[in-house]
């Protein structure tokens, strides 16, 4: 089992902390052919490896936010750092809950400590795909 905590940059840590955010509830863990993603109370969700189509630096804009995030158009945002953003895509939309039950999820951004450990990680496990847009 490998855990990559998630970025939180102090200064949001009081906005994060009363969700559950904190950093033995915020990660992501690949566990044999499963990533678990965690972020507080509000997301804790377990993907097949089989269904990650990779993962790639991603910025994530100041104006997208803090916290847990959505556009309801297929990215989801567990950002607590607009520093370390990695962008996991899937193959075909995955349904998570977050406050909205069943959100269509086609990329999960993730800010991280170790964006780099995580994506070695990732690349050792599944196949690379092109990184996205700066």
């Amino acid at each position: 089992m490998r855990r990559f905590p998630i970025r939180m940059d102090p200064f949001w840590r009081p906005f994060l902390v009363p969700f559950g955010a904190t950093s033995g509830r915020s990660y992501a863990e690949i566990e044999g052919d499963r990533l678990r993603v965690r972020f507080g109370w509000l997301f804790d969700h377990t993907f097949a490896l089989a269904d990650v189509a990779g993962a790639a630096p991603m910025r994530w804009p100041w104006f997208g936010g803090i916290g847990w995030r959505t556009d309801l158009a297929g990215t989801v945002g567990l950002i607590g750092s607009l520093k370390g953003v990695v962008g996991i895509r899937f193959h075909s939309r995955q349904r998570v809950a977050m406050v909205f039950p069943r959100l269509p999820c086609g990329v999960l951004a993730v800010s991280l400590r170790d964006p780099e450990g995580f994506l070695a990680e990732m690349a050792r496990l599944v196949d690379p795909v092109p990184p996205f847009a700066r």
